[in-house]
């Protein structure tokens, strides 16, 4: 199966800094891949360097759906990666824009739509929305929608030019508890009907990381600490080294993993217990 990324010894130096070292890592098409990490860990220049907006040091290979950077338009590579971050909600600006208006600009890369859309693209916005059981969002105004509503609508947005690669970049981390719920449950109903699509998932809450996410890394301080299968890589161990706390994972009977700190321990039995019925 092909790689839809390939990074081999990046090196990344921002403001004079090392952000990112020596960073080896492939992800395969139509994987779901987690990438896990504290504050400060690298995940956002990470998503950077794929995006072409941070370079690593020379010598380094960064091939992204099989376009190597250094002789690749990376304008129009753009246009094939679809990126889903909270920062897209400070670029609304003064202007009410409806959720229609918003996913009809996906095709622009703009945010709000500037010309009339074609009728192939309000059909395929219509049904991009009913897809993600949004479509009570189509006609209201993007500043009046939760952080979830308006994520949602940010990943149709996304969907509009058929991405081969989706980068969810800590989508959740503004969101409260019920929130948050409402959009992974969205984005497991998106990995579960669009199986050709490379998703990458990025946070530092390990509850986040659905069972869909069959793949993954943790950062440290600019560096990979484990990588490999969910099993390997979502270990107590892995997890007390990457946050340095004394972290226990109880797992749920749906799949996701709860992390206790050590000194709560002793009331890990009943959270376990509650667990088994979410």
């Amino acid at each position: 199966m092909e790689n839809v990324i390939n990074v081999e010894n990046a090196t990344v130096y921002l403001t004079g800094r090392e952000i990112l070292h020596n960073i080896s890592w492939q992800v395969k098409k139509g994987e779901r891949c987690f990438i896990l990490g504290a504050n400060g860990a690298g995940k956002t220049t990470l998503v950077r360097m794929l995006m072409g907006y941070a370079w690593p040091l020379f010598g380094a290979k960064v091939e992204v759906l099989g376009r190597r950077f250094g002789t690749v338009n990376l304008q129009e590579l753009r246009k094939h990666i679809a990126w889903v971050s909270p920062l897209m909600h400070q670029w609304l600006g003064d202007r009410d824009w409806t959720g229609r208006e918003m996913v009809l600009s996906g095709p622009d890369a703009t945010i709000g739509l500037f010309r009339d859309p074609t009728p192939e693209e309000e059909e395929r916005a219509a049904g991009l929305m009913h897809s993600l059981r949004a479509d009570h969002l189509m006609d209201r105004t993007v500043a009046t929608m939760s952080s979830g509503e308006q994520v949602k609508v940010l990943i149709a947005r996304a969907l509009m030019t058929n991405p081969e690669l989706m980068i969810l970049d800590e989508p959740s981390v503004y969101l409260d508890i019920a929130g948050r719920e409402f959009l992974l449950n969205t984005i497991a109903e998106l990995a579960n009907s669009h199986p050709e699509l490379t998703i990458i998932f990025i946070t530092q809450r390990i509850e986040d990381i659905l069972p869909e996410f069959s793949r993954g890394m943790i950062l440290r301080q600019g560096q990979i600490q484990a990588h490999g299968s969910r099993e390997e890589v979502l270990t107590e161990q892995n997890l007390r080294d990457a946050f340095d706390l004394d972290i226990r994972l109880i797992r749920a009977r749906n799949g996701r993993l709860w992390s206790v700190i050590g000194v709560c321990f002793r009331f890990a039995g009943l959270f376990a217990e509650l667990c088994m019925h979410l």
